[in-house]
């Protein structure tokens, strides 16, 4: 039986990018959020060339250059003095090195403009899935609304806590990496002149990190404060933090940091969770994708770019054997987990490199990255260009 119904549980980046490729393709597409609506929350978000080739190839490059920012370079900065310790130059290089350049902008933005892309129904709120049947010939989503749905094939898109994850794989739960975010919003028009660079900065230091980038056509200034912090375990992205305690956690820092934060108004504080990669994703008619699949901390900026790669992929694999959906999402997964799962790891690696304590490891660090640039000055300080390069749409 040819495959023509899906449900993508979750409406993120995954999930919504998944349903607008499997539109294209010709499949009937219900996106099922638990959330009574899109919220407006203080988080921004990189895309890199991986995930905006996505976005070309839906026709959406123009879209979304309307509403983000494209940053000059990609700084990483000394936490105490704010001085460069590699440099790695974005705009016009990457349009050239990679056909695409490098956007960030606001989460909410690019979730509403991709929402607006689907027809009216398609997207369905207040729908929070609580179990799953998988059969041979389809599977039937029920809801704490005591609703339920019947499809051909089911896509978990629900984040880290999936419920059609804990369908594949049981009940467990997530790691805590032991680090808090604190993520705040600045108008760019509020601050003083010549306080920032047009860049994605990233000033690091002991058992910390932090960094902004302009969104919003420049109108606002993103900023995230990565603390390893072991006290506070609650993951919400609506919990509101204290800007004056994430100030006390910066003294000493550089004077850009202090002063981005004093011109937020709010901040919204979560624990950071993820996994070790899964050994799976997919069961019969049913896949995982995005944080469901590979949730990953944030320090390649790849969480939302690889969920958007999954929905493309995903989608691609069904139209091509629609007959037979269950070898498609056994090919999705031999091609998606893989490469997420080395992004995963590799995230966390560089939280730790980052956030290093020892003054040794630091300094080490320091000159590792000063050397690879006066022999490369091309080459990403985290050596992604396997990231980046990687095109999904080919």
């Amino acid at each position: 039986m040819t495959t023509r119904t899906v449900a993508v549980t979750g409406a993120g980046l995954g999930g919504l990018t998944a349903a607008l490729a499997l539109r294209k393709r010709g499949f009937d597409v219900t996106v099922f959020e638990q959330a009574s609506e899109l919220r407006e929350v203080g988080a921004g978000v990189q895309l890199g060339p991986n995930a905006m080739r996505v976005y070309a190839a839906l026709g959406l490059e123009r879209t979304i250059a309307d509403f983000s920012f494209v940053p000059e370079a990609h700084v990483v900065r000394s936490g105490k003095t704010g001085a460069a310790i590699a440099t790695t130059q974005m705009k016009g290089v990457y349009e050239a090195q990679y056909g695409i350049g490098y956007h960030t902008m606001l989460r909410a933005d690019l979730q509403g403009a991709l929402a607006a892309q689907l027809p009216a129904g398609v997207l369905q709120f207040g729908k929070k899935c609580r179990a799953v049947d998988s059969r041979a010939d389809g599977v039937t989503l029920q809801f704490e609304d005591g609703t339920t749905f019947d499809c051909d094939v089911a896509v978990g898109a629900d984040g880290i806590h999936s419920a059609m994850r804990e369908h594949l794989l049981g009940k467990d739960s997530p790691r805590f990496t032991g680090t808090v975010a604190y993520r705040g919003v600045a108008d760019a028009a509020t601050l003083p002149k010549d306080l920032l660079t047009g860049d994605v900065s990233v000033f690091i230091g002991p058992g910390a990190s932090f960094v902004y980038y302009y969104i919003r056509r420049g109108e606002l200034v993103n900023w995230v404060a990565l603390v390893e912090e072991s006290s506070w375990r609650q993951e919400s992205w609506s919990a509101e933090g204290d800007l004056a305690d994430v100030k006390r956690l910066y003294e000493g820092w550089c004077p850009v940091v202090g002063d981005l934060i004093s011109h937020a108004e709010r901040c919204y504080k979560w624990a950071l969770f993820d996994r070790d990669p899964l050994p799976r994703w997919v069961d019969g008619r049913i896949a995982l994708l995005g944080d469901a699949a590979h949730p990953m901390m944030p320090y390649l900026a790849q969480g939302g770019c690889m969920a958007i790669e999954d929905g493309y992929v995903l989608a691609h694999e069904l139209a091509k054997a629609p007959e037979a959906p269950e070898r498609a999402l056994r090919a999705y997964q031999t091609a998606r987990l893989p490469r997420a799962s080395r992004v995963q790891l590799m995230s966390r690696k560089v939280a730790r490199v980052n956030q290093t304590p020892s003054l040794g490891a630091r300094i080490a660090r320091n000159l590792r990255m000063a050397v690879q640039k006066m022999l490369n000055p091309s080459q990403h300080a985290y050596k992604i260009e396997w990231i980046y390069g990687f095109d999904v749409t080919r």
